[in-house]
């Protein structure tokens, strides 16, 4: 029997923080304490601008990672940010696929692939992002939709420890909607199915985060669904205590 992976709480802070933000890390830093470190692993996602500064912040009771990275280790690529840097920096982590990435930069999951797969050179893990837009899932194709692009997202022969999944239905980014638990469930489940596919026993050991209006009122709810082993959490990361309130919820 596979032991149920070690839940990961990340927090996104998006195009978010400038250097007086990063008193919530060293904050977030001090709640964390050894009882909670026991139970779950944390981490940040700050801006680009923040990430070195940030692994000081946090005083290695938090992993800091990466929001984005480019394919390529170096080159001619003005005002992009490598996976080599990140992980120069401290990084441990980097997501890659988010949908707002998608949609507002066009990303494929072809080039999020190649973006998994430059973290994992690096010696970073990859958080790869799925999920349905609103019309999608009206339209009933939200098991559809998740499983194309995990299939052409996930890096051929990754291990469970190289990456994450994060499940994040775009129409319950930010809008403050969230899904029922039992379509967490449903999806997450899919997720795993297809993770044992591409992976065989590999695929059990991958955790799966939820993402999508996270917050510590519903962070118990939603932690507590089957294959659910962490969250992706965004505007309740900015601050120390919704951030330590959501991972509360593996007190």
């Amino acid at each position: 029997m596979t032991a149920k992976p070690r839940p990961l709480v990340a927090g996104n802070w998006k195009m978010n923080g400038l250097k007086a933000a990063l008193g919530e890390i060293e904050a977030m830093a001090r709640g964390c304490d050894a009882a909670l470190r026991a139970r779950v692993d944390l981490l940040i996602c700050p801006p680009a601008t923040l990430a070195g500064a940030a692994v000081g912040a946090a005083g290695g009771l938090i992993a800091i990672g990466g929001q984005d990275c480019h394919p390529k280790a170096a080159g001619a690529h003005t005002g992009d940010v490598s996976a080599d840097m990140l992980k120069d920096l401290g990084a441990a982590y980097v997501i890659v696929g988010h949908s707002e990435r998608r949609a507002d930069h066009g990303e494929t999951s072809a080039l999020v692939r190649a973006k998994a797969q430059a973290g994992l050179r690096a010696g970073l893990v990859a958080i790869i992002c799925v999920g349905e837009t609103e019309g999608e899932r009206k339209a009933g194709r939200t098991l559809e939709i998740v499983g194309a692009q995990l299939r052409d997202s996930l890096p051929e022969g990754a291990s469970a420890t190289q990456v994450v999944i994060a499940y994040e239905p775009v129409w319950a980014i930010g809008t403050g909607l969230t899904p029922t638990a039992a379509d967490v469930a449903q999806v997450h489940a899919f997720i795993r199915a297809q993770l044992g596919q591409a992976m065989g026993a590999q695929g059990a050991g991958v955790r799966i985060l939820y993402g999508g209006s996270v917050k510590p009122s519903n962070a118990v709810e939603l932690m507590g669904v089957a294959n659910v082993d962490g969250a992706l959490v965004g505007g309740a990361s900015l601050t120390a205590t919704d951030f330590l309130g959501v991972a509360a919820a593996y007190r």
